[in-house]
């Protein structure tokens, strides 16, 4: 399981080759690039240069055939965001929307060449924000269909969504709706919209538009949250009644507590306290992967971060973001969730251990656990090598909740 000796490059590294299974990268590339990335010397830099020329190579390769061409879109955007994931670490991290955009592209040419194409839209949010989704169906005969919203965590691209839901919903004949909400995608790399604790107020627009559609069955209407999205997503079923069914993958109760606890216990009710011992004592002593890798945590939280980050500065500010985070907790309203709920944990968690179980014991709903394990290779966060086992997991239980969709 070891590619890189670097936790981090060994984490994103295995995310992309697991993905190989539903097409969205491909073993020979991926392991292509291990090897020159090692034999350059692994860095983030590195990692990130490599990456992008997979993306600029499986890009700029014409054909006159659609199926490769979206194919190969689908590997890019996989590749772009492997590299847009360590952009900021790099010597041009000032590239960050840029190589979002890249990525975004090829995702947009794969959505367009599915059959049928992905429809798209632009959902109204507030303040004149919109919410981008693309909604996947398995065929154009307007039966009703269960459907699934897949929401995504705190720096994963809808490349990821492909992997860990939508290919699998389409196989069982269940409709599937991306989006990027506030702090993810496009809303945080272009808009410059951060995260939101009240994420009822993102998904309760996402349900009014399913529910307009006629190949929806808006009584079968399922949510999953993958990551940081295992908060976000069992949020917006506590308060948002029209979800039939839940899946936290895993069940995350405080996205703050994955922070290290020398981070947190800086904070005080003293922003300027706060700040002082931030930029004084702690960030001069940070390595410069050490800074890069909180400005990338950080800065879906912060505008500011990000801007800083994309300058090659860190941020001033460490209390703001970090109220923003600790807004996140769920722990006081996982009891109010009414629908099935699905929590998921794995074997070796190095973000959220413990939160899954402590999430679970609190549910007040019909409720299922399941552990994902090393002994069949789905260790880890989110299970990167066994993406296949974590979807048939996840929408075997959204079948024997909710029934089954019509094959195409």
């Amino acid at each position: 399981m070891q590619l890189f000796t670097d936790p981090a490059l060994n984490f994103a590294a295995l995310l992309a080759l697991g993905g190989a299974g539903f097409g969205s990268s491909e073993v020979g590339e991926v392991l292509t690039a291990v090897n020159a990335i090692n034999a350059a010397g692994a860095d983030q830099q590195t990692f990130t240069a490599e990456f992008r020329r997979w993306g600029d190579r499986l890009t700029a390769t014409a054909t006159r055939h659609p199926q490769t061409r979206r194919s190969r879109s689908l590997r890019a955007a996989q590749y772009y965001d492997q590299a847009l994931f360590f952009v900021l670490g790099s010597d041009t991290p000032g590239d960050e929307e840029e190589l979002y955009l890249a990525g975004r592209r090829s995702w947009d040419t794969f959505a367009r060449l599915c059959t049928p194409a992905a429809i798209t839209d632009q959902v109204p949010y507030k303040g004149g924000t919109s919410i981008p989704v693309w909604f996947f169906r398995p065929d154009t005969s307007g039966r009703a269909r269960p459907t699934v919203i897949l929401t995504n965590g705190s720096d994963g691209q809808n490349v990821d969504m492909w992997t860990y839901g939508v290919s699998a919903a389409l196989a069982r004949g269940w409709n599937a709706l991306v989006y990027d909400g506030p702090g993810q995608g496009q809303l945080l790399f272009v808009d410059q919209v951060v995260f939101t604790p009240r994420w009822e107020r993102v998904v309760s627009p996402l349900v009014d538009w399913l529910e307009r559609r006629r190949d929806v069955d808006e009584r079968r209407i399922a949510l999953t949250g993958l990551s940081m999205g295992g908060d976000l997503a069992p949020r917006a079923a506590a308060f948002e009644r029209r979800i039939a069914a839940l899946a936290a993958m895993p069940g995350v109760l405080s996205p703050w507590l994955a922070f290290p606890p020398e981070l947190r216990s800086l904070v005080s009710p003293d922003k300027a306290e706060t700040n002082r011992i931030w930029n004084e004592e702690v960030v001069p002593e940070l390595s410069p992967e050490e800074a890069a890798t909180i400005e990338k945590r950080v800065e879906p939280f912060s505008i500011p971060a990000m801007l800083a980050a994309r300058q090659g500065r860190i941020f001033t500010d460490f209390w703001t973001p970090a109220q923003r985070i600790m807004a996140l907790d769920i722990t006081g309203v996982v009891g109010r969730i009414k629908c099935p709920t699905l929590v998921l944990d794995y074997d070796d968690e190095q973000f959220y251990p413990g939160q899954p179980r402590a999430f679970y014991e609190l549910l007040r709903a019909p409720k299922d656990f399941q552990l994902l394990t090393a002994a069949t290779g789905a260790q880890l966060h989110c299970s990167p090598m066994a993406p296949q086992q974590h979807c048939e997991l996840v929408f075997d239980w959204l079948e024997d909740t909710l029934g089954r969709g019509q094959r195409p």
